[in-house]
């Protein structure tokens, strides 16, 4: 088993940056959408990522081997994987189109909830009471932030209905693929993992792009296209990173604040540049209902932690009782 190296402060910092980034891209990417279409962002992301991960592994090495993936077990899981992310990036750079970049970021925060059901249902993990009121806290939380909107998002299927149920798409394929790549652990690297999906995510949407808007794109959304590269492959890495220096479950809990950089960066954007971004004007429900769902993120994975200082306590105190 992996043993962190217990350098909190370079895990806690290395997880805010990786929640910046993503708290970042979805405001890059609904600029991008005024002028390239979802596939081609998609692809040259892909892209991107494919060369600058392949380019490290080539130099390392440590190049994947295409042969494990002729076993069944791994061939079907990186199926699973590549349809999962692949999905996922689709969906959700597509329901980006007709929601508000704090909406698509809000509603996103699905993804890691049924991650941990995934993990009930498939691997038969145990559910944490604090699980449980992580869980209530997120769905209670989007009711919340849906205060104003939330009748007619369920009368009348209009395009911000459709931009939801495209983002909750979304966040099913990433559990799926998420899900798949903690099994395929077992045969790649995470980084080998991930540059066999850039790969085959290059290979899918190229043919099926439009890359003529390149040639007359301004200098802003080239500058936004170059960072919506780099944080694909920067957020990831300074996540694997964290990890590698603090416990997952902290890593988690502060990658769940995300959905509110997302609301600060689209509020200072607006002011500074009105012309390319309009802030999502909040009520106070709502302002309650997002940090609800930041809550529900940060005690579904602080969850573990709290019942394994209660065992420990526990056992601590039979211990004392004993000597």
């Amino acid at each position: 088993m992996h043993q962190i190296t217990g350098k909190s402060m370079i895990g806690l910092s290395l997880a805010l940056t990786t929640a910046i980034l993503w708290g970042m891209l979805p405001i890059a990417l609904k600029v991008l959408l005024d002028v390239l279409t979802a596939n081609t962002i998609t692809a040259v992301r892909f892209f991107a990522a494919a060369v600058m991960v392949g380019l490290w592994l080539w130099l390392s090495g440590k190049l994947p081997k295409l042969r494990l993936l002729l076993s069944k077990k791994a061939g079907s899981l990186m199926i699973i994987a590549v349809l999962g992310l692949l999905s996922n990036y689709i969906m959700y750079l597509s329901g980006l189109n007709y929601l508000s970049a704090e909406t698509g970021q809000v509603v996103i925060q699905l993804a890691p909830f049924l991650m941990m059901l995934g993990g009930v249902v498939i691997f038969k993990e145990q559910l944490l009471l604090w699980q449980k009121v992580g869980a209530f806290s997120l769905v209670a939380g989007l009711l919340l932030f849906f205060n104003e909107r939330l009748v007619q998002l369920l009368q009348y299927a209009g395009s911000e209905t459709l931009g939801v149920l495209l983002v909750i798409a979304a966040a099913v394929t990433w559990a799926a693929y998420a899900l798949a790549q903690k099994q395929l652990l077992m045969h790649y690297s995470s980084k080998q993992i991930m540059y066999l999906l850039y790969v085959a995510g290059t290979v899918a949407f190229i043919p099926v792009s439009d890359f003529s808007p390149l040639q007359t794109m301004t200098a802003l959304h080239w500058g936004l296209l170059v960072f919506c590269c780099l944080n694909t492959v920067v957020a990831y890495g300074a996540f694997a990173e964290a990890l590698h220096h603090w416990e997952a479950s902290k890593v988690s809990a502060v990658l769940a604040v995300t959905p509110l950089f997302t609301i600060l960066f689209a509020q200072l954007l607006a002011w500074q540049l009105p012309d390319f971004i309009s802030a999502q004007v909040l009520n106070i429900w709502s302002w309650i209902g997002a940090a609800l769902v930041v809550l529900g993120s940060a005690l579904t994975a602080l969850a573990p932690q709290f019942a394994d200082y209660r065992a420990a306590r526990k056992a601590k105190k039979l211990q004392r009782d004993v000597f």
